[in-house]
């Protein structure tokens, strides 16, 4: 391995940034001189065939852990895994899983590593197998209750779906390193990405995903609703199996984040027009929001500002900057961030490495919704899978608009009314154009690339990390 100086980084560093904003010339410059300085390249050219096996296995196993004695509940909460996603939270679970792999035993006693196969699983002395009235074993798929109090019915009746044979992939796991909770872990957190979706898909009214009809046009709304809720329930058992404390509150809190990080959303930014104050707004209709009673202590979001709090212009871009980071990092970063997190205590592993895999995620994570948010001025609605710009028409002030609104500040009464006029999202468009927002954008989610790259250099070297070294880079070059 080719080792790097502090100014070889510092330079690359500088240069990726200008890379975005610059001409072909120096970019072709920049390329070159990074050849230089970066390790020889992986014999692989897609992160995926690392973990290739159980990745082609991940739309099934999930389904083990979904299904329900009612055929259309079971049909509408697998509809969004039928689609081709990128699935890029289980395969960065299941890559780094593998990577973490490669730490000495020795180096990872934090805490006892359960790498027997599920299906070898040892079971309480006495205690007979699934189907039983007796609490089973220590497996990922063996419930901690009795089926008969989970089910509510015999349990011999129906078949747990938390138990079904997972086929070949415990004796794969060996074989890549990979724990048999970690691979758990990288199937629950598809499915509360996936709860989500169908969520959001509702409140955003969008009529299509993944290049098919959204859940709440392919069903209804409420279908769609429950269907998430039904797969946040079977993922919180799931989490649960894992039968670790930090683990499941780890994932526990990323479910409430995804609820916070919506109604931030909702919010918009921490600009708000008096007459707004306490009005709700749904789908055009606007209701003032209820008086509290008392009885329940509320008090003001950290960012809320109104008109008498606003200092200066400078000041107001810098707290919406913030408004949108923590926003993006509740929606988007906080499932990632804790996932990595997640896994690497499952490792075993040491304080600094689980920090360094915590940061991992949460950069990225920035970095992919940053991304995000730039492709939906730049791509069109066939390649994206969602109408173009469709932030702006929903009245969100992404990175963008934000960084034209520094330039301009007249803009900022557009972004406090949520481009809801005739005319705002396409002044709104022009003054991105206009202010080089996508460039700025772009340079910021640049250096939430070379953050997690950082990060994940605290690993050994190994085929896996350099699979997560190309995942993140392509991160920051997709175009969709």
């Amino acid at each position: 391995m080719i080792k790097r100086t502090v100014y070889q980084r510092q330079l690359l560093r500088f240069g990726r940034l200008l890379y975005y904003s610059t001409n072909s010339s120096f970019k072709t410059a920049v390329e070159a001189a990074e050849k230089l300085i970066t390790p020889t390249q992986p014999k692989f050219s897609d992160p995926f065939s690392i973990v290739s096996h159980e990745m082609s296995h991940l739309a099934k196993s999930i389904a083990n852990l979904i299904g329900s004695g009612h055929p259309t509940l079971n049909r509408v909460s697998s509809y969004y895994f039928e689609a081709e996603g990128k699935n890029v939270r289980p395969l960065i679970v299941l890559i780094l899983s593998k990577a973490l792999s490669k730490i000495p035993v020795e180096q990872r006693q934090r805490i006892p590593i359960d790498d027997i196969d599920v299906t070898e699983q040892e079971h309480i002395k006495g205690t007979p197998r699934l189907g039983s009235e007796s609490i089973a074993g220590n497996s990922v798929d063996d419930s901690l209750s009795p089926l008969r109090i989970l089910h509510g019915i015999n349990p011999r009746i129906i078949l747990d779906p938390l138990s079904k044979p997972m086929d070949q992939l415990p004796k794969m796991d060996k074989l890549n390193g990979i724990l048999p909770k970690q691979r758990r872990l990288a199937e629950i957190v598809e499915m509360i990405h996936t709860a989500s979706l169908l969520h959001d898909d509702v409140i955003d009214l969008s009529d299509s995903r993944r290049g098919r009809p959204s859940g709440n046009i392919a069903f209804t709304n409420k279908m769609a609703v429950l269907a998430g809720d039904f797969l946040l329930g079977r993922a919180s058992v799931a989490i649960a199996r894992l039968r670790n404390p930090e683990v499941i509150e780890l994932l526990s809190t990323t479910i409430a984040n995804l609820v916070e990080g919506e109604f931030m959303q909702l919010k918009n930014t921490v600009l708000s027009n008096r007459e707004d104050d306490g009005i709700i707004n749904n789908d055009g209709d606007r209701k003032k929001m209820p008086d509290p009673t008392g009885k329940v202590p509320t008090r003001r979001h950290e960012y809320s500002v109104t008109e008498q709090e606003i200092v200066d212009h400078e000041t107001n871009v810098q707290a919406s900057f913030e408004y949108y980071l923590h926003k993006t990092y509740l929606k988007t970063a906080s499932l990632m961030s804790k996932s990595c997190r997640a896994a690497a205590v499952l490792s075993g592993a040491q304080d600094d490495i689980i920090e360094n895999c915590y940061q991992f995620g949460r950069n990225l994570g920035l970095c992919f919704q940053i991304v995000d948010d730039v492709l939906d001025y730049t791509s069109s609605e066939s390649s994206f899978g969602k109408p173009s710009q469709a932030d702006l028409k929903l009245g969100l002030a992404t990175a963008p608009i934000l960084f034209a609104w520094k330039q301009d500040p007249a803009l900022g009464d557009l972004i406090a009314r949520k481009f809801k006029e005739p005319g705002d999202v396409e002044i709104a468009r022009e003054a991105v154009d206009k202010y080089q927002g996508l460039e700025q954008t772009r340079e910021m989610a640049a250096r939430y690339c070379l953050d997690a790259l950082e990060n994940l250099r605290q690993l050994p070297e190994s085929d896996a990390r350099s699979a997560l070294e190309l995942l993140t880079n392509s991160v920051l070059t997709r175009s969709k």
